[in-house]
């Protein structure tokens, strides 16, 4: 049967007079369209007017031929609307390329006027019934074919909370409301809606047969509500043991991702923890309650030493402790190869042992180099006692006596540049758990006039009361900027935005953008640009206005501090408009510094998803300006910190050997960041990394700036004896805000290396730690299912060995050779000739004969018999690396292990979380009635520090009876 060639006959039906003709027509053009569709679009016209014929009984077909004719034209926007004007004759099951397309053009139609009436509600903006109608069939579609996560995706780009409830309903709803959690704090960029929807997840979860009050808790803190986490605390506590312990699950949740204000706010809204005078008077009286109080009470004092953040630091430090792994001869290597008397390398080197003893307490490079240490003057002086800070980071009980030498004292006259870095070191121990401290730092910043001190004392106070929003702080903090000294300026302006951080306090802003505008001191301003963006850490599009006035300011300082705060009001959100509006800056700024900062900004806002970064910043790392390169090298490192990944490091290799010193800094840097905590095993590049950090640290001729990246490379990674990593977002998914702090602040280091040590901030222990229901750490394993050697500590550094000069055999010529063997000959025939021949006959029986080897002692011969060397046979045999490993309580875990930790089917305690994420765990013992076997928390106070000034005097002997001479 011949095809058809031509639809003209069909289309002439169209102009008769007799509607069952054109019905007949419309039908036929309905299955020809998509082969014929250039000759139908001739006669488009008549079709639209039998739409538009309200009489016309086979409209509604009029318009999806239309729709078809006009999607085939590419007129998308004519198509969709005559195909919602066919209305159930479009047919959205239908699996084509045209449904496909114009339900596409029908969901972006309709996000776009949903988003259109959340943003502008005063525009009224009105939705289609039609359009409406053709979405909600979507959403029955998904629910037909099982596809709630697509429903839930939909849901959440239209901003439809009701379908958000529905499709939970409807699927598996443990996973579905994981999977919209971690949609919600992904995909959603608009804050009220954000905010909406974890209302909604907190009363789905509340709603499941088991409540995940994990998942509550988290909700409850993006929501910022502490009111709602002391209430959900209270009420596990009013239940069994099991609910206890899944209360301090919460409360080391909430102290890992919550701020110092945050937590307070929580313990100021639960009960107190010991029972008042009267509680006591009454139990006498009704002594069948009384267990239960002094039970309760028990629970709320852990829970109220769990949020103090006591607890966590003491693990946390114990881990470090335990399991250092400091290669010192790489610091020594690389300290005998500088010249310590240039300040640059002497800081290089201070700051590189910050960080590869950060928070282990192990002073012990310090100590064997004092007299290196002495050369130190002025600031270095100052970085090289705060660098102690970093150390003994976590040190709450210690701090103190650690740094009493070194602290301000009345009456005695030391050093201003050892009392102020002592005073930041105060402030670094005690980092975001000041409590202890803050009283001690506000009044060495009043009573004292000396510049420097007062600069490590606003520092010090800075990140110890960070994001506590005190007003006597930040009132104190202002009476030193108002004196207008520089450097006092600096950090006073800096402290009160860590101070006030994330409150978008408009009188701070107020207050410090006009004394911008105001002082002369180019410091000072700096300061405060950097303060002014803390204030607005993750407050999205509230910023938006200020950003907006900062990055049109004539002044480039305060123009940078506009970029630092979209990094800091986006970070970690991936918003569309906020990377476009660095990116136009980062090539179009008059000023190299914003510039450098705008790139440098896009890893705060693209570190959830680090793949991307890459591909964003390729063109500006080949860029003609060295500003622009450097920024691309630290977005790169900030984004990508601890993944390894391969792509970043590729672009980073051609940056190392960039002709400007300050970009292969940065790159030296970055690359340290991404590999930190890799070996060879996971990424190939770590040894030739480490090897580049020592070739350009012995390179005579190289540039100092370099030197400086290599040797502050060296020390991030092997930071924290190798048992840190670095990661702005915590373990539970929620952004990091002590790490992106620390690291805003650490990339100031380009005008001020004190500030440097604000890395530390973003260095993340990398352990497994299990609790009891005591709060005591039981000995249990548990299994990651990888090799060994995967995830193994780097082999530590072997000393060089002395070369032993051998003595080269002496060349024999072969003329030598020949007139030897004749002089030989001729010996031996002289002497059988002296000889009888009985002597003769007895010379040739002893001549060696080859010795018969039997079989057996063929086997068991262990070398071979010409050179002595063992045989393939008898060498001993590789051992097969087994494909797991046992892992103890306090063990080291890397990120990428947890994926294939578990425990053992038939172990005693099982994490109380149903996801095993690092970090401190609280396990339920299913094994109750058996003794507990406990490891033991290390005394610290008895380990030595270089702050000690001399040894602690030995005991006296015992008694003892001395003989009489006889």
């Amino acid at each position: 049967m011949v095809g058809l060639t031509s639809a003209a006959g069909v289309i002439s039906l169209l102009d008769e007079t007799e509607d069952e003709l054109k019905v007949y027509a419309l039908q036929k053009l309905d299955t020809l369209v998509d082969q014929f569709w250039a000759e139908i679009s001739d006669a488009v016209t008549k079709i639209e007017v039998l739409y538009e014929d309200d009489q016309f009984k086979s409209r509604k077909l009029a318009g999806l031929v239309a729709s078809k004719v006009y999607y085939h034209l590419g007129e998308f926007d004519e198509a969709l609307s005559f195909a919602l004007g066919a209305e159930k004759l479009f047919d959205l099951n239908a699996k084509t390329e045209y449904v496909e397309t114009i339900i596409a053009k029908c969901i972006d139609k309709y996000i776009a006027i949903r988003v259109q009436q959340s943003e502008k509600p005063t525009e009224k903006a009105v939705v289609d019934t039609r359009l409406e109608d053709v979405v909600q069939r979507m959403f029955q579609r998904c629910y037909d074919d099982g596809e709630y996560k697509q429903a839930i995706g939909i849901a959440l780009e239209t901003l439809r909370l009701d379908i958000l409830e529905e499709a939970i309903s409807k699927g598996d709803a443990q996973q579905l409301l994981s999977y919209l959690l971690e949609a919600s704090m992904s995909i959603v960029q608009n804050l009220n809606f954000r905010n909406d929807v974890l209302r909604l997840l907190v009363k789905l979860y509340q709603n499941l047969a088991d409540p995940d009050y994990i998942s509550i808790s988290q909700c409850l803190l993006h929501l910022n509500d502490p009111s709602a986490c002391a209430e959900l605390l209270q009420t596990l506590v009013a239940k069994d043991e099991r609910h206890h312990m899944i209360a301090y699950q919460v409360a080391f949740d909430l102290e890992d991702n919550a701020t110092q204000d945050f937590l307070q706010k929580i313990m100021a809204g639960l009960p107190a923890a010991s029972g008042s005078a009267n509680a006591m008077e009454t139990d006498e009286k009704t002594p069948l309650m009384k267990p239960e109080p002094q039970e309760n009470s028990d629970v709320l004092s852990k829970i109220s030493t769990i949020l103090s953040g006591e607890l966590s630091i003491r693990l946390y430090l114990e881990f470090l402790v335990r399991n250092n792994r400091t290669d010192l001869l790489i610091l020594k290597n690389s300290k005998d190869a500088l010249e310590s008397r240039n300040s640059v390398y002497h800081s290089a080197i201070t700051f590189a042992n910050a960080f590869m003893s950060a928070g282990t307490t192990s002073d012990e490079f310090l100590r064997l180099n004092l007299e290196w240490l002495s050369r130190a003057t002025n600031w270095t002086k100052f970085s090289a006692t705060a660098a102690l800070g970093v150390i003994h980071k976590g040190q709450l009980a210690q701090g103190m006596a650690l740094l009493a030498p070194y602290l301000p004292r009345e009456g005695v006259s030391g050093s201003s540049y050892s009392e102020g870095g002592a005073l930041f070191a105060m402030g670094l121990i005690h980092t975001n758990h000041g409590a202890g401290v803050i009283q001690y730092l506000r009044n060495a910043l009043k009573n004292t006039q000396t510049e420097v001190v007062q600069h490590g004392a606003a520092l010090g106070l800075g990140v110890a009361g960070m994001a506590t929003a005190d007003d006597d702080i930040y009132e104190d903090l202002k009476n030193v900027l108002f004196s207008d000294s520089a450097v006092a300026g600096e950090a006073a302006g800096l402290a009160m935005g860590l101070v006030m951080l994330g409150t978008a306090s408009s009188k701070a802003i107020d207050e410090m953008l006009q004394y911008a505008h105001e002082t002369q001191h180019e410091k000072i301003i700096r300061g405060l640009a950097i303060g002014i963006s803390m204030i607005m850490y993750g407050r999205e599009e509230e910023a938006d206005a200020l950003i907006e006035q900062l990055v049109s300011d004539k002044d480039p300082i305060l123009r940078y501090g506009g970029i630092y705060t979209v990094a800091m009001a986006y970070s970690g959100t991936g918003n569309n408009k906020a990377i476009r509006r660095l990116l136009h800056v980062a090539v179009s700024d008059v000023n190299d510094d914003v510039r450098r900062a705008a790139v440098s900004s896009l890893g705060f806002l693209l570190f959830r998803t680090p793949k991307q970064v890459p591909r964003v910043v390729q063109l500006l790392s080949e860029s003609y300006n060295p500003h622009v390169r450097y920024g691309a090298t630290l977005a790169l490192g900030i984004s990508c910190a601890g993944t390894g990944l391969k792509e970043a490091l590729d672009l980073l290799e051609p940056l190392t050997k960039d002709t400007v010193d300050y970009v292969r800094q940065g790159a030296l840097i970055a690359s340290s960041m991404i590999l930190i905590q890799h070996n060879d095993a996971i990424s190939p590049k770590v040894t030739q990394t480490k090897k580049l950090f020592e070739t350009i640290i012995a390179d005579k001729h190289e540039e100092v700036m370099a030197k400086f990246g290599a040797v502050l490379g060296q020390g991030i990674i092997d930071a924290g004896g190798r048992n840190v990593t670095i990661s702005l977002q915590s373990a539970s998914g929620h952004a990091n805000m002590s790490a992106i702090v620390g690291m805003a602040v650490f990339t100031q280091f380009w005008y001020w290396y004190p500030l440097t040590h604000f890395l530390s901030l973003a260095f993340t222990p990398t352990a497994v730690i299990g609790l009891n229901k005591d709060l005591n750490i039981p000995k249990f394993e548990f299994v990651s299912n990888a090799k060994p050697s995967l995830f193994a500590y780097p082999p530590p550094t072997k000393p060089p060995t002395e070369e032993k000069v051998e003595k080269v055999a002496t060349a024999v010529l072969s003329t030598t050779a020949k007139a030897a063997a004749r002089a030989k000959k001729t010996d031996l025939q002289r002497r059988e000739s002296s000889k009888g021949l009985g002597d003769a006959m007895d010379t040739d029986e002893k001549e060696p004969t080859t010795p018969v080897v039997k079989e057996g002692d063929k086997k068991d011969d262990a070398t071979t018999p010409a050179t002595g060397a063992p045989t393939e046979k008898s060498r001993p045999k590789k051992k097969k690396e087994e494909s797991f490993e046992n892992l103890e309580n306090m063990a080291r875990v890397l990120p990428a292990q947890l994926a294939y930790v578990t425990f053992k089917e038939d172990s005693r305690y099982r994490p109380v979380k149903p996801v095993v994420v690092g970090g401190i765990l609280v396990l339920q013992d299913t094994r109750p009635t058996e003794t507990e076997t406990l490891i033991e928390l290390k005394d610290l106070a008895i380990s030595g520090s270089a702050s000690t000034e001399a040894e602690a005097e030995p005991a006296p002997p015992a008694a003892f009876e001395y003989p009489a001479d006889e």
